[in-house]
């Protein structure tokens, strides 16, 4: 068989097996960044249009980085639904998050609190890396409440973490959502709400298992090191925390 008759086999093959398509992909992949570890290719979420449409919505159709991470975001929310308190996002960006948090706790009688500066990141210290520069990732305040202005149980606390904390200190909370990215307002993100978290609510940071935010990670596990709770650690990048004991003030 020719070379030309066999490239011919080899497009209708692909042209007809999805499979087949995937292995192409792989094979060409490891060839230049072998680094990366295909997962499976039968993946359920993968065909989970309804979502996936919601995310291009806000990330567009090339932009799959945080596909992942929204995914699971938005189905540990189903976790805390029946918990007592609010929820709330450290470093919200554009929204993208918060709008999969609000569309789980809609009708729910549950507000939505929103922290960041609107000025990108504070910042770094020594124990961020060299990666992050201060005002990385700004976006303005217009953006998000544009994103979120369907839902009105939405509370803005517009400042640098955390000096706007103290708005919410009586309140309870079932679920925080932390991306910021850097030690310290990690730091200071995990104190405030590890305190104020309902037995069964969960804190979920994002940066925790990135190789650029060593910060966030040092962050996370110096705070929990004298508490019960494990860090779940997931191949997203992100870490998880499950209250399991009622430390309220």
């Amino acid at each position: 068989m020719s070379v030309r008759a066999r490239l011919a086999l080899l497009l209708k093959v692909l042209q007809n097996d999805e499979y087949s398509r995937y292995l192409l992909a792989e094979a060409v992949s490891r060839r230049i960044y072998p680094k990366y570890k295909f997962s499976d290719c039968f993946n359920l979420y993968m065909e989970d249009t309804a979502f996936i449409q919601l995310y291009e919505r806000f990330m567009g159709k090339k932009n799959t980085y945080t596909l992942d991470r929204k995914y699971i975001l938005d189905q540990m929310m189903q976790l805390v639904l029946g918990v007592e308190g609010d929820t709330a996002e450290c470093g919200a960006f554009q929204g993208a998050s918060s709008y999969f948090m609000c569309r789980r706790i809609a009708g729910t009688g549950k507000k939505h609190h929103v922290f960041d500066s609107f000025e990108g990141l504070s910042k770094p210290q020594s124990e961020d890396g060299t990666y992050w520069q201060s005002g990385n990732l700004a976006s303005a305040e217009a953006v998000i409440r544009d994103n979120l202005r369907e839902f009105d149980f939405v509370v803005y606390h517009s400042g640098w973490i955390p000096e706007k904390f103290h708005e919410v200190a009586a309140s309870r909370f079932s679920f925080v959502h932390i991306d910021v990215d850097l030690y310290q307002p990690t730091l200071e993100s995990m104190s405030f709400f590890y305190e104020r978290l309902s037995p069964g609510g969960i804190i979920l940071c994002d940066d925790y298992g990135s190789t650029v935010c060593p910060g966030a990670k040092l962050a996370v596990d110096s705070f929990m090191s004298d508490k019960p709770e494990k860090v779940v650690m997931l191949p997203s990048e992100q870490a998880f925390v499950i209250k399991t004991s009622d430390t309220s003030r």
